[in-house]
């Protein structure tokens, strides 16, 4: 019988508030202006969701938001690209949802975030049968995760039981500790889907093939994404490298995320890891063309240069 789901993704929910064109030094007490501004959705988990479901992925999306004016506004943006949220939960706390501000400059940029109630949700709080209820689950910045992280190996291990298969992206740890649980989670996952920086930081490793070598003893698929070089694949057996496509980029928020949409939806369908990677870079370098997250997604030129993917 088939699920009524492919994915579910319980995890983050924000807002991004994008400034660019900030001068590279910015001293204290000054007015520093902003050549422009795009406020969108934000954090890993919901542009992930946002984007399969524009992929044609059956996605269901658990998160909590607060009663402030700003969760309604990011969840629209979810709701609009057909992302099932008949499981969101609302703050018990008065915790406002959390947001993203993003200072950008020439080739770089500062990242600053409030994570709200991204840290309250528990897994106590999580509809079981609604996760069982999909093929695959997903789960991204288990290090913003807070109140999640205790129970994950738990949850994981009640999923995998289920028959689910498990995909990972831990993102960026911003303590650098890269602990709450992740040998353990590695162990359950059937996919891990870091950066070419935090796979090398995960393993201790300063070389990311070296690090998809330690990842691999644990992890049956270990996919690295290594920006606009590309990806590298790896199996117990068997390694590739993927390259993708030269871009120009714009903007590279969500890049990760997207690159990850593109790999699930090809993954959900019986692909090989090569293939599920080149519909990765695909959907990545796509990513680019716009500012933020979703925006080159939800513009019906650009996602029609997609093809069938």
């Amino acid at each position: 019988m088939m699920k009524p789901l492919d994915i579910a993704i319980a995890g983050e929910i924000n807002l991004d508030l994008i400034l660019q064109g900030l001068p590279e030094q910015m001293p204290l007490e000054r007015e520093l202006l902003a050549s422009n501004f795009n406020m969108t959705l934000g954090s890993s988990s919901a542009i992930l969701a946002h984007n399969l479901a524009l992929l044609h992925t059956r996605v269901g999306f658990v998160s909590m938001v607060g009663s402030d004016p700003l969760g309604p506004v990011a969840l629209k943006y979810l709701q609009q690209a057909g992302v099932d949220l008949s499981k969101t939960l609302h703050s018990r706390t008065g915790t406002s949802t959390g947001v993203t501000v993003l200072l950008t400059h020439t080739g770089a940029r500062h990242i600053l975030t409030y994570p709200g109630t991204m840290i309250e949700m528990k897994v106590q709080d999580l509809d079981l049968d609604y996760l069982k209820s999909a093929r695959h689950f997903h789960l991204s910045s288990l290090f913003l995760q807070k109140g999640l992280q205790p129970d994950l190996p738990w949850l994981f291990r009640h999923l995998k039981d289920a028959g689910l298969t498990l995909s990972l992206d831990t993102n960026d740890d911003p303590d650098d500790k890269w602990e709450a649980g992740l040998q353990e989670l590695l162990g359950l996952v059937d996919i891990v889907m870091p950066n070419d920086a935090e796979a090398c930081r995960m393993t201790g490793t300063s070389d990311v093939e070296a690090a998809a070598e330690v990842l691999a003893k644990q992890v049956p698929l270990v996919v690295i994404k290594c920006g606009s070089k590309g990806a590298l694949v790896r199996t117990k057996e068997d390694q590739w490298f993927v390259p993708t496509q030269k871009v120009t980029p714009i903007d590279t928020i969500g890049a990760g995320d997207s690159f990850n949409a593109g790999f699930l939806k090809a993954y959900l369908r019986g692909d090989s890891p090569v293939a599920c990677a080149e519909v990765g870079n695909r959907v990545a370098a796509l990513s680019t063309q716009r500012a933020g997250g979703i925006a080159a997604l939800l513009d019906p030129a650009l996602r029609s240069s997609l093809g069938d993917l």
